[in-house]
Parts: C-alpha cells; structure tokens; sequence
C-alpha cells in the first residue's frame, strides 16, 4: 500500500463486480488497478480503463495489494486465487462454492503465506454474519446453525403461497425480475444453500466440513397443494440449511439442505420474498438471529467493500492483517446420515378411495415405528383416488424410506415427504 492508497484487482465485472466499482467510487483510498473479465468487447454501464481478460494479470501485478473475486465457479478462480496468495496479496472473494469445496487449501495457504481471505459476501450477501462469529460471538459453544440462504427459493416459495401460482410460473417470475439465472439449478435444487452452510458449518463448528457428504434437496417438487395443506396445518414451508450437534454433548453433525414445514407463529415462518435468515443458538449467547437482503447488486457489494475497507484499515499498521478473521481448522468433521437423523414429517398420500385405506396407512406407520400426530383425508379426486395428508410424531428418516416402499407396494403413492420442524 503505497501514499495510503489500496490497490485492488477485481475478477469479474457482472452484478455484483458492478456494485463493487459503484460503491467503491466514493473512497480516495481504494484504486481499482485492473478489471479481468470474460468478454472484452461486453457494453458495460459503468467505463473501466484498465480491463484484461486474463485472471493471472492480476495475480501476478506486483503493485496489487488485494486481489478482489467476484465471478464464482472453481476454474478458473481457484488456481488465480492460489497464484495471488503466493505473490502475498490479501483476497476477498464471494465465491461460496470455491470456499465450499476448497476452503481448507486455499486458507492454509493464505497462513502459510500470512495473508488474509475475508468472505463475507459469500453467505447471506449483506447481512453481517461471518464477522460477528469470528468476534464478538466467538466466545460461544453453538449447536446449532439454520437459515434461508437463498433468495431466489424464498421468493418462489412466498408467490406460489401468496398469489397461488405453480412452481413453474414464480420461477419464470424469479427470472424476468433477475433473482434467478436462466439456468436456476444452482438455487431450486439447493446447490447455493449447500455451499453456504457449509461454509457456516466449518466456522460455527470448526470443523472441516466435506459437501459430498451434505444431504440435499431442493424445492422443484413443492407443490401448490402441499403449500395449502401446511398452511391449514398450521405450517410454511420454507427451503432451509440446516446443520446442527446430534446433542449438546456430541461431535457428529446433522447438515443438510431441504425445505420444512416451520410453524407459522415462528419468526423465521415471516421472512418472505428473497431476504435471507441466520439463527444461531449457543451458549452463552442463547438464540440469535441475523436478517436482511441476501442477493443482488448493493447488498453483497456491501459485504465486498467492508472486508476490502477492513484490509485497508489495518495494511500500514501491522504485517499480521486480522488475524481473528483468519481460518485455522485441522479436523474433519464426523458428519451424520440423514437416513440416521431423526425428524416429524408431513406425507402427502395419493391413496385408491377404498375402505380400509386408511387403516393400512396406519398399520404400515406402526410396523415401521411411526407414530400419527395427525392423518386427514382431503377430498376424492376425479380419478377416484383421495389426497390423505399425515403428519408424523419424531422418527428416524429410515423408518420413513421404509414405509414409503411399502405404502408405495400397496398402491398408494406418496406424492412428497417433507420434513418438519
């Protein structure tokens, strides 16, 4: 850092490097040195000077002191970013997948190297959340992490409830408003939401945390009925990350992403459209929560500048810059199966309209040590067949797959299984 002044390199210039090089514009001890992005010849709103689109260019310019990412993926981010460290730049990245699936190499080379990686923009984009853990909270025992870390399924999920729409029509609504890509895979089936409680997991638990081991699930099989029936049982259903102690006393975690039917007198049963949540629940802190915009252009580039300006703050003064921000985990964690994990459910049952039918249901339930909170025949469809909604008391997610091959081997076909908190 030279004459006070940061020099940066920015890699990528779409929604969130463009709120960036706005927000930017309005500190004179920031310099944006270099852009790289894909598409030279690109109409941009906003006027670059020096643009590359060669990654490396940045990684390897001895006048950058920080090496900015913002264009997500692992190739070619993660070698760039490995190449930066080891010419000692400082990073900050919101690519939660790259941290997701390459974390532990690319902080124990940032140790190695005695730089730092800052990454709050990764999850939940402008809610302050990855700071506070590392200070303020860091004094706590959690057990438990959970939130809705994605906003595209959250606003999917509010219309279908809102405006009684299919899944189908409020994506196509997602899309045309930009809070989902064309291709939205990475948020409908949960893929986004993974990246980022594991990310959450390995700071909260300080554990390494292996996402191939993440149980997951997204919400392209909710339907418009099974929203209707949770909101007459009392429930929202909303798409969370959940990862938690088995017990208070226990190292094996339960991870995974799907969506749950919530009560709807719980705080996190308000949080609609595409604002995320956290909720932390340790001691001595006790229950916590963390809630504001998720995505877009200005929150997360508000996460993106406040981790640069941290940086800044510190690069004169000291040759350790934030060492509480700095990740040091060994261990990996001992990660539960779902097929293990214990939960009440709620089952949507196309069942033949026969006598007796609901009598085997419940027969079944009992073989396979299931029992009833609550079972409702909904009405007769015009195929003869009724729509039978149950809610099970806590049982163990095998018990549940092995009524399901067997209510199925009677010809009653279980439309969804959702889990419920």
């Amino acid at each position: 850092m030279k004459n006070n002044v940061l020099k940066i390199g920015i890699i990528g210039l779409g929604v969130v490097g463009t709120g960036v090089v706005k927000t930017l514009s309005s500190f004179n001890n920031i310099k944006i040195q270099t852009v790289a992005v894909r598409n030279l010849n690109k109409k941009r709103e906003i006027e670059i000077k020096n643009l590359t689109d060669d990654p490396f260019e940045i990684a390897n310019d001895p006048e950058i002191d920080v090496v900015v990412e913002v264009a997500g993926g692992v190739n070619p981010c993660l070698e760039v970013l490995k190449t930066a460290i080891k010419n000692k730049k400082h990073i900050v990245t919101a690519n939660k997948e790259l941290l997701a699936k390459h974390g532990d190499e690319i902080f124990s080379l940032a140790n190695e190297n005695n730089v730092t990686v800052l990454y709050e923009a990764a999850v939940a984009g402008g809610i302050p959340i990855i700071g506070p853990i590392k200070t303020t909270l860091r004094g706590n025992k959690f057990n438990k992490v959970m939130g809705i870390l994605n906003g595209t399924t959250n606003y999917i999920l509010t219309k279908m409830e809102q405006e009684g729409l299919s899944y189908e029509e409020c994506l196509r609504q997602a899309q045309k408003l930009g809070y989902a890509e064309a291709d939205p895979t990475n948020d409908v089936e949960g893929f986004d939401t993974m990246y980022k409680i594991a990310i959450l997991s390995n700071i909260v638990f300080h554990k390494k945390i292996d996402c191939s081991k993440i149980y997951r699930e997204g919400i392209t099989h909710i339907t418009i009925s099974d929203i209707a029936c949770a909101n007459e049982l009392g429930y929202k259903i909303k798409l969370l990350g959940i990862a938690q102690r088995i017990n208070d006393n226990d190292e094996r975690l339960d991870i995974r992403v799907h969506p749950v039917l919530v009560n709807e007198n719980s705080t996190i049963s308000k949080i609609n459209d595409a604002i995320n949540t956290v909720l932390l629940e340790g001691h001595p802190v006790g229950k916590i929560m963390f809630t504001g915009p998720g995505a877009g252009e200005s929150p997360t580039a508000s996460s993106v500048v406040g981790d640069i300006l941290a940086i800044a703050s510190e690069i004169s003064y000291t040759d350790t810059i934030l060492p509480s921000q700095r990740v040091n985990v060994s261990e990996n964690a001992i990660q539960e199966d779902i097929l293990n994990t214990a939960n009440s459910y709620f089952m949507s049952l196309d069942a033949p309209n026969t006598r007796g039918v609901i009598g085997i249901i419940g027969s079944i339930c009992a073989v396979n040590n299931i029992n009833l909170q609550s079972i409702i025949q909904k009405g007769i469809k015009k195929d003869n067949t009724a729509l039978i909604v149950v809610i099970t008391e806590k049982t163990l997610e095998q018990d549940i797959q092995n009524a399901k091959k067997e209510l199925e081997a009677q010809n009653i076909n279980v439309e969804n299984i959702i889990r419920v908190i």
